[in-house]
């Protein structure tokens, strides 16, 4: 019987908190074996603003993925978001150590160490120093020199990088609940893992992530990230629009909005071009069918004040109007990293708000450029719990932490002691507590 290893992603949003607990083969086949998912709380366009209230839907969400698998967790990856990540692309330069000069890992360690040392100021750490390609003497385009001989080695890096003190609570939270952060993993990298093909990181891709409270964007150029930045903008932007538009609360407004997400299919905008049936009617009566025609039926969602809506006034003018200013936010990006022409493969749209109505074919109009939103994949085993672009990030931590393979965490666990004593006594006292009567 072939030796499993057990991988845990938590995807700790503005909106949800998605734990999924996997088994992965010596062939690195993965099997998801336990999900689960609760509504966020403590948790402010992608930073922690309130630790006991983010301890305790992570708490929520962890002990239903380990009820679900069987397996009790204790150490995970974990994605990072917000406002405060930022990026850049550094370059390092190193002498070949080996004698004979062949190239082994140590030497592409010591580069890429040197392509870290940048200087950023005390308040901001180093997420991920991602290599996009070595240049080896004069032979540039290098992925993996390991073995190559030379005298001079050089990387080419992306370094993402993040505030510290947002890390810091971040990683205080994990900890309260008994776990240790295997590493620290950047939104929108972690989604392109589940989303994007190795043919779209060679072509040129854009990865859209877009959240409850933020919106991640990676950009791929030859196969490796070249651009890392998150807009502090998403799903809940859009909600609070409707709850003004409804005059409603925002949990109703929620609801409108998923389920015209879920309905999409069925309520495009009705245009009746057929002149011969209409030709006769009266101003009245072509107002009366245009209005009734417009309505979208709502009274399944069992909402007291509101059984129909109109789509006119909701899609085109509520919901198309900020999705619009999203995607020229997500276009000046684009045009700021520089890389506008190197984009063959498009937008790739990820995340809970990627379902919403309207998204693919509003970012057509502002951006010319192919898209297609993308579910997570290169899993199996609980499939029908996450086939849904929301679990992206979630799954794409799995597959970061199986590519990692064990290797130390870019971001080592800050204030492991104390908080960690309490989460796994914590979780040894509610383990007792269930017992009694």
């Amino acid at each position: 019987m072939a030796k499993e290893r057990i991988v845990v992603g938590i995807d700790i949003g503005t909106s949800k908190v998605s734990t999924i607990i996997a088994s992965v083969t010596e062939e690195e086949q993965v099997s998801v074996i336990g999900v689960s998912t609760v509504e966020s709380k403590g948790i402010k366009k992608g930073v922690v603003v309130d630790i006991d209230r983010a301890v305790d839907s992570i708490s929520m969400s962890l002990e239903g993925a380990e009820r679900m698998a069987g397996y009790a967790v204790s150490k995970a990856f974990v994605s990072v978001g917000g406002n405060h990540i930022a990026s850049l692309n550094s370059h390092g330069v190193v002498a070949i150590s080996n004698p004979s000069g062949e190239i082994g890992h140590d030497d592409i360690s010591r580069v890429t160490e040197a392509a870290r040392a940048i200087s950023i100021p005390s308040s901001r750490e180093i997420i991920h120093v991602l290599p996009r390609s070595f240049i080896v003497d004069s032979q540039d385009g290098v992925h993996d020199p390991v073995g190559m001989s030379g005298v001079r080695l050089e990387v080419e890096t992306h370094i993402v990088s993040g505030a510290t003190t947002s890390m810091r609570n971040l990683v205080k939270c994990v900890q309260q609940v008994g776990v240790d952060v295997e590493d620290l993993v950047f939104t929108a990298l972690a989604s392109s893992y589940s989303t994007i093909s190795d043919t779209e990181k060679e072509l040129g891709v854009v990865l859209v992530d877009i959240g409850g409270g933020t919106t991640s964007i990676n950009i791929f150029v030859e196969g490796s990230v070249a651009y890392s930045s998150v807009l502090p903008i998403g799903g809940r932007n859009i909600t609070n629009d409707l709850a003004i538009g409804l005059r409603t609360s925002l949990d109703q407004a929620e609801k409108v909005k998923i389920f015209l997400g879920e309905q999409k299919e069925k309520i495009a905008y009705p245009e009746s071009n057929d002149l011969n049936d209409h030709k006769k009617e009266s101003r009245k009566e072509k107002q009366d069918r245009r209005k009734k025609e417009d309505e979208i039926d709502i009274s399944d969602l069992g909402l007291p004040e509101i059984k129909s809506v109109s789509y006119e006034f909701l899609v085109n003018g509520i919901i198309k109007a900020r999705l619009k200013e999203i995607m020229v936010l997500i276009e000046n990006e684009i045009k700021k990293s520089g890389y506008s022409k190197n984009l063959p493969a498009g937008l790739v749209f990820t995340g809970g708000t990627a379902k919403i109505i309207g998204l693919k074919e509003l970012s057509k109009e502002v951006l010319p450029m192919p898209v297609r939103i993308a579910s997570p994949e290169g899993v199996s085993g609980l499939i029908d719990e996450i086939q849904s672009p929301a679990y992206a990030t979630s799954v794409g931590l799995i597959l970061f932490g199986i590519k990692s393979d064990g290797n130390k965490a870019i971001m080592a666990p800050i204030g492991v002691g104390l908080s960690q004593v309490k989460g796994v006594f914590g979780k040894v006292g509610n383990w007792v507590k269930s017992f009694l009567p």
